[in-house]
C-alpha cells in the first residue's frame, strides 16, 4: 500500500492544462470535451533485425481496446510529421457522463490544434547513470562509456543527465549543448545504497512534460535495494506517458537474476530494450543499436474514439499488408487513465502531454 501511495502522490503531481479542452456542460450529466493525442513510437523490423524504412501511414493499422484509430500525425524517423487530419475539429468533442482527457503540459499552452507544429525533429534523450556503491569497481569506465554514448548521438534534439544512488540529482537539464552534458559526466561521484525505481520514475515524470519522441537510457548494473515503489509501476508510468526506456548493463548484473528480469520487462513493455555487455568498455553495439533505433522509429498519433474503458487500454499496430505482415512490429502496448480531478470536474490524466500519450 505504501508503494502505491508514493505513485499516487507522485501522479497527483502532474500538471493539467484545462484552457486547451474547451469543456462545456450540456446539462448537469454531459460534458463535451476535446481528447488530445496520443502519441506511439513504432519500429519496424525484418526477421534480421533490420529496420524497415519508407512505409506511409497507409501502411499501419491502430486499434485501441479494439476500435479501430484513425492516425491524426504520421512521422518517419528525424523527418518533421505530417498532419493527416484536421487537429482542430477532428476527434473533437465527445459527450460523456465523466469526462476523460489527457494531461497537457504547461508548455504546450497553444492546445492540441496547435501541438504537432510545436514538434521538433529527432528526440530527446535523458541519461540516467547509476552511482551507486554497485558501480564503485567500474565507476570510471562507466563515465567514459556515458561519455562515448553522448558523442555518439545523431538527430537528437536535447541530451540530459541524471545520476542516482539513494537520490536523484538533475546533473545536467536538457540542453543541445554536448559540452555541457560532457562536463555533467566528470562531475559525478560514486558512493551510497541504489534506489534506481525511485529515480527512474522521477526521470520519466520529467520526460513526461515533452511533446515528441523521448527516451531515457540507464546506465546500471543493478541490483535496487532502496526504492519505494516497484518497477512494475514505473514501467506502467512509462508507458502512459509514450516514454522509451532503453537498458545498458553488464554481464556483471546478469549475476542478479531479478535485476536483469526487471530490466529487460521494463524496457520491452515502452517500446525500448535492454542491453547487456561483457564490461563498460564494450557497449559500442548497444550505442548503435539505440542510435540507430530512434533514428528508424515511425511516430503515429490518434484522437483515441469514445471509449468508456476508464482503465487500461490495449493499443495494436499491424500492418495492413499481407505481405508485410511476415516484419516484427516493436512499440509499448497500452497506457491507463488514471482518475485526477480539475477544476471540480472529473477527468483522467494519463501524466502525458498531448501528442506524447
Amino acid at each position: 500500500m505504501a508503494k502505491r501511495h508514493f505513485l499516487l502522490l507522485w501522479m497527483a503531481s502532474f500538471p493539467l492544462y484545462s484552457g486547451g479542452y474547451g469543456a462545456a456542460q450540456d446539462d448537469a450529466s454531459r460534458i463535451r470535451v476535446n481528447v488530445v493525442l496520443v502519441q506511439l513510437n513504432v519500429a519496424v523490423t525484418d526477421g534480421k533485425g533490420n529496420y524497415i524504412s519508407g512505409l506511409g501511414p497507409e501502411d499501419f493499422s491502430v486499434a485501441e481496446d479494439s476500435v479501430q484509430e484513425k492516425i491524426a500525425t504520421f512521422e518517419e524517423g528525424n523527418e518533421p510529421p505530417r498532419r493527416l487530419i484536421d487537429t482542430s475539429s477532428s476527434g473533437g468533442a465527445f459527450a460523456a457522463k465523466d469526462t476523460w482527457t489527457q494531461a497537457v503540459a504547461p508548455e504546450s499552452a497553444g492546445g492540441a490544434a496547435s501541438t504537432p507544429g510545436l514538434w521538433s525533429a529527432g528526440a530527446n534523450v535523458f541519461i540516467l547513470f547509476d552511482t551507486s556503491n554497485y558501480m564503485y569497481r567500474g565507476f570510471v569506465f562507466a563515465q567514459d562509456s556515458i561519455a562515448d554514448f553522448i558523442r555518439s548521438l545523431e538527430g537528437v534534439s536535447k541530451v540530459a543527465l541524471y545520476s542516482y544512488s539513494r537520490d536523484l540529482s538533475r546533473v545536467a537539464g536538457l540542453t543541445d549543448d554536448r559540452s555541457q552534458v560532457l562536463r555533467g559526466v566528470r562531475k559525478t561521484v560514486a558512493g551510497d545504497d541504489a534506489a534506481l525505481y525511485n529515480s527512474l520514475l522521477m526521470t520519466v515524470k520529467d520526460a513526461a512534460q515533452l511533446t515528441g519522441k523521448k527516451a531515457i537510457v540507464v546506465f546500471s548494473n543493478g541490483p535496487d535495494n532502496a526504492s519505494l515503489v516497484p518497477p512494475e509501476d514505473v514501467a506502467e508510468l512509462a508507458q502512459s506517458t509514450g516514454t522509451i526506456i532503453y537498458m545498458i548493463s553488464t554481464q556483471q548484473a546478469e549475476a542478479e537474476p531479478v535485476s536483469t528480469a526487471v530490466f529487460e520487462r521494463m524496457s520491452k513493455a515502452t517500446g525500448g530494450r535492454a542491453y547487456f555487455s561483457k564490461s563498460w568498455r564494450d557497449e559500442r553495439q548497444a550505442f548503435a543499436s539505440i542510435r540507430d533505433d530512434l533514428a528508424h522509429l515511425y511516430t503515429l498519433s490518434y484522437y483515441p474514439q469514445p471509449n468508456p474503458n476508464q482503465g487500461w487500454r490495449t493499443i495494436t499496430v499491424k500492418l495492413t499488408d499481407k505481405a508485410m505482415q511476415k516484419y516484427h512490429i516493436r512499440t509499448r502496448d497500452g497506457y491507463r487513465l488514471l482518475q485526477a480531478r480539475s477544476s471540480g470536474l472529473s477527468q483522467a490524466s494519463s501524466g502525458a502531454t498531448p501528442a506524447s500519450q
